[in-house]
């Protein structure tokens, strides 16, 4: 077996850059090259060889596309719509980023302030701006028009006016959040200002929103500005924008439609790829992204195996593992995670899988169904067989089958796996109802059963509570009845008793011991304890850095180890009684270890 005493050099971890995550989605990469070509041709406008697009040619009048000299034709003036197609983009981007930048700044501004002072300059600023969203924005902005006169100026105005009051609400609640963070107290602690905390603590932390919010909002702000040009409000002749072509070409909508379909296809186009854009953005800046968590979900886990195992084999065991490897993509790399591990587990046998925490352990046990998130997980090499057939080889759908029939999962931390909106004989009978065609009431029966079945006093009574009504040890022991719902050959527990306390610890092990010897299922018990294993498991397989190092049976790993690590794992388990000399007889192994 591989020697993983020494130290090992981890593989740089080559990180993708933003550019690489923006790419990596396909709808803001379209997003983004549209843009960026819309972009470019509307800074290009004064060099371009374009007519001018206020001369007017009466007697050219409503030329259809691809006329000579008018690649997209003439308007109603006879003016060249390609033109003033590329003119107008200019001049909406122009008003759209402009309002978006006014907008942000005095919004972001209101937020910040309101939700750092509170109190009274809070509501204050909050009713001002609860003012503003109590009218249609559009309504309001068209009123400020009105008010103000039209012009390109003033609608510019009243759409960074009415948008004021959305990018208020979003960072004044960020700001809530992050005011009574540990790093702004120390902060003030250390004797800032609170302008100085405000703007170098918090306004860092909460710029990410603000340019998620822009970046979602701009082609917003377009098509607002667009609407009111449309009405006669925005950009005045001789000056046009997307709008005003629009507004000024639905009179010959029916006899010459291109003229006002062609600005209309432009504003579709402009505010959809900012709006693909801005989701790109707004995910690359999430830094969960780098890791691949916020890819597009794949409903199985990726798999792509060097070498194709077969398909079945013979005299298998209940389940049986063949060189597994499983990593994640890291964007240009695949990083292991599972490195050619093999092991076997009978009926009615329970297997211990140990290790410390990141040696593989939870990689392994989702591996065996397909159940690690792709995107990054992908399962590399080897098979996992059920019963003598390769799981890995199987439709979705028969691997759906699979899952909670066959073989359930007891999972570490039941008060996350299990939903707080359900109570728990819901979430029982959920999982009874997945794989058997009977009705509501005979699902419930069967989920109460399963309750006493694992211990849970008064259970009629207690079917019915949540899960944050019910104790640690309680959640866990439903995790345990959702696992045996539908008398499964095999669970998979992932560390069931880590969070529990010393006696719960011991009766959850109980209960499994109990239920393995009265149904026969095969245990595979992932763990970091080599008490717990020495307690229950048959067989132990020790994992270390995505290998299994050293397996055999239990009471011959635990009285003559082989590896140094095995033997390490053992000497943290503390005995009673052994007060400063465990010290003392662990102190001389890691030493080694670490020479």
């Amino acid at each position: 077996m591989t020697d993983l005493t020494a130290p090992v050099s981890a593989p740089a971890r080559k990180r993708r850059s933003n550019l690489q995550l923006l790419m990596a989605n396909r709808l803001a990469a379209a997003g983004l090259f549209i843009f960026g070509f819309i972009v470019i041709l509307a800074l290009l406008a004064p060099i371009l060889p374009i007519p001018n697009p206020d001369i007017t040619d009466q007697p050219n009048r409503l030329l259809p596309p691809l006329s000579e000299g008018h690649l997209l034709g003439t308007d109603h003036l006879g003016r060249d719509i390609l033109s003033r197609l590329i003119w107008g983009t200019q001049v909406s981007l122009l008003v759209g980023v402009s309002a978006t930048a006014l907008a942000a700044f005095f919004g972001s501004l209101i937020g910040l302030v309101a939700g750092y002072v509170r109190g009274a300059t809070d509501s204050i600023l909050m009713r001002f701006v609860d003012m503003l969203m109590a009218f249609p924005y559009i309504l309001l902005a068209i009123a400020i028009v009105a008010a103000l006169g039209p012009g390109l100026l003033n609608a510019l105005y009243a759409i960074a006016l009415v948008n004021i009051p959305f990018f208020a609400r979003n960072i004044r609640g960020v700001t809530v959040s992050i005011r009574n963070r540990e790093f702004v107290d120390a902060a003030r602690l250390s004797g800032k200002s609170h302008a100085a905390v405000l703007f170098t603590e918090v306004l860092p932390n909460v710029l990410p929103v603000i340019v998620i919010t822009m970046s979602t909002t701009v082609g917003w702000m377009i098509l607002e500005t667009a609407g009111l040009s449309f009405l006669g409000l925005g950009a005045q002749p001789p000056t046009s924008d997307l709008g005003s072509m629009l507004g000024q070409a639905r009179a010959q909508l029916f006899t010459a439609p291109h003229a006002s379909i062609i600005p209309g296809v432009m504003i579709f186009l402009l505010v959809m790829s900012i709006n693909l854009l801005g989701d790109g953005v707004r995910d690359v800046l999430d830094p969960r992204l780098r890791s691949g968590t916020l890819g597009r979900p794949m409903p199985v886990t990726k798999i792509k195996r060097e070498t194709k195992p077969a398909s079945t084999i013979e005299d298998a065991p209940a389940l049986f593992v063949e060189n597994l490897s499983t990593g994640f993509d890291t964007g240009g790399s695949i990083t292991p995670a599972v490195n050619e591990i093999s092991f076997r587990l009978d009926k009615g046998e329970c297997l211990g899988l140990i290790g410390e925490s990141g040696s593989g352990k939870s990689v392994t046990a989702l591996s065996l169904m397909g159940l690690v998130a792709s995107p990054p997980g992908i399962i590399t090499n080897g098979g996992v067989y059920i019963q003598g057939q390769d799981v890995l080889s199987l439709r979705e759908q028969d691997l759906i089958a699979l899952r909670g029939a066959r073989v359930a999962y007891v999972f570490q931390d039941p008060l996350t796996t299990l939903h707080p909106l359900f109570s728990v004989a819901d979430q029982i009978a959920e999982a009874v109802l997945a794989h058997n065609p009977i009705g509501k009431r005979a699902a419930r029966q069967r989920a109460v059963e399963l309750m006493e079945t694992v211990g849970i006093r008064d259970a009629s009574g207690r079917a019915s509570a949540y899960p944050h009504e019910l104790s640690g040890g309680q959640r866990q022991r439903i995790g345990i009845a959702m696992a045996l719902a539908n008398d499964p050959d095999i669970i998979i527990a992932d560390e069931p008793t880590t969070a529990l306390d010393v006696t719960v610890q011991a009766r959850i092990l109980e209960l499994l011991q109990k239920l393995r010897r009265e149904r026969g299922l095969a245990l595979l018990l992932i763990t970091h304890d080599f008490g717990v294993v020495a307690q229950v498991c048959d067989r132990v397989a020790v994992m270390k850095n995505g290998e299994i190092v050293e397996q055999g049976e239990t009471q011959t790993i635990l009285r003559a180890p082989q590896h140094d690590y095995t033997k390490r794992l053992i000497a943290c388990v503390p005995e009673l009684g052994e007060g400063h000399s465990f010290l003392d007889r662990v102190r001389p192994l890691f030493s080694e270890a670490k020479a």
